[in-house]
């Protein structure tokens, strides 16, 4: 008998992880297995596998979807945004509706600026890095220092404009990456964020931020 089936799990710890995750039971079961009953690894084991399934399903095409909105604070902040996936099934399961109504509240709380890293332009890229490297504190380091630091800031700041790099406002512990990844092991269908917009009474200016590949698509 293998150490993972030899671990006895109370159901209670499947059933619990199963509302924090959204996996299947049998899912969770093998995950607490795996994790010799510890909560927050088994947690980390499927969100490690929720990764791997998204990646295998990264290439299809996701042409369904759905538009969802979300208004804050008294109609003063709305959120639109287009979340897509492989069939118009997938799109009106309660799963769905509930990724695109977190993802809207979550760009309302936190105002992105981007989709993902790719959308980031070149130059804001080099503006930033010419800010870092101005500063007081990178002056005398060695190279390969100013580069590990340079990288960490790097990171910071895609996790402060890009969506998916963002921490989930509601599980600071996931990504929106991986909140996504999560509902596409679930699923078992490739789900995009396409574009977005967020608006703010009385701001001098909005986010509309979309993908490279809506971007590039011929305007009807």
């Amino acid at each position: 008998m293998s150490t993972e089936t030899a671990v006895k799990i109370d159901a209670k710890l499947v059933k619990e992880l199963r509302e924090k995750s959204g996996a299947p039971m049998g899912d969770c079961l093998k995950a607490l297995q795996e994790a010799k009953g510890d909560m927050e690894n088994a947690f980390v084991v499927l969100r490690k596998r929720g990764m791997a399934s998204a990646a295998k399903k990264a290439s299809r095409s996701t042409n369904e979807g759905a538009v969802g909105t979300y208004i804050h604070a008294g109609g003063k902040i709305g959120v639109l945004i287009e979340l897509n996936c492989e069939s118009d099934f997938v799109a009106r399961t309660e799963d769905f509706q509930e990724l695109l109504r977190d993802i809207a509240m979550h760009i309302a709380a936190t105002d992105p600026r981007f989709v993902g890293r790719e959308e980031v332009a070149q130059a804001d890229l080099d503006r930033e890095k010419e800010v870092f490297l101005a500063q007081p504190a990178m002056k005398g380091k060695p190279e390969a220092v100013i580069s590990k630091i340079l990288e960490g800031k790097m990171s910071k700041f895609y996790e402060e404009v890009c969506l998916l790099d963002q921490p989930f406002i509601k599980e600071a512990s996931q990504t929106i990456s991986q909140l996504i990844a999560s509902k596409v092991a679930k699923l078992g269908e490739n789900i995009s964020v396409r574009r977005f917009a967020r608006f703010k009474v009385g701001a001098s200016d909005w986010t509309v931020a979309q993908t490279k590949i809506a971007a590039e698509e011929p305007q009807a």
